[in-house]
C-alpha cells in the first residue's frame, strides 16, 4: 500500500485516480468506476465524484493507496 498526501480534502474519486496515474486519462477514470472496477475502504464504489477523506483507501487493480492529509 503507498501513502499519498493531499493538500485538501474531500477530493473527488475520479480525481484520485487520475492524478496518482492510475489510469491514463479522467475519461478513463469515470470509466471504470462505472465498471466497478475501484474499491474504497474495500467496498466497490461507483460514484465518480464520490468524496474521499484522509484516511481513506483507494483500490484499482494491483494499486491500492491510502490518502493523507499534507
Amino acid at each position: 500500500m503507498r501513502e499519498v498526501e493531499v493538500s485538501k480534502v474531500p477530493i473527488e474519486l475520479f480525481k484520485i485516480l487520475k492524478f496518482e496515474g492510475m489510469v491514463a486519462s479522467g475519461g478513463e477514470a469515470k470509466s471504470v468506476i462505472d465498471d466497478g472496477l475501484v474499491k474504497v475502504n474495500g467496498n466497490v464504489e461507483t460514484r465518480k465524484r464520490k468524496k474521499i477523506e484522509s484516511g481513506d483507501t483507494v483500490e484499482f487493480g494491483e494499486n491500492i493507496i491510502r490518502i493523507q492529509l499534507s
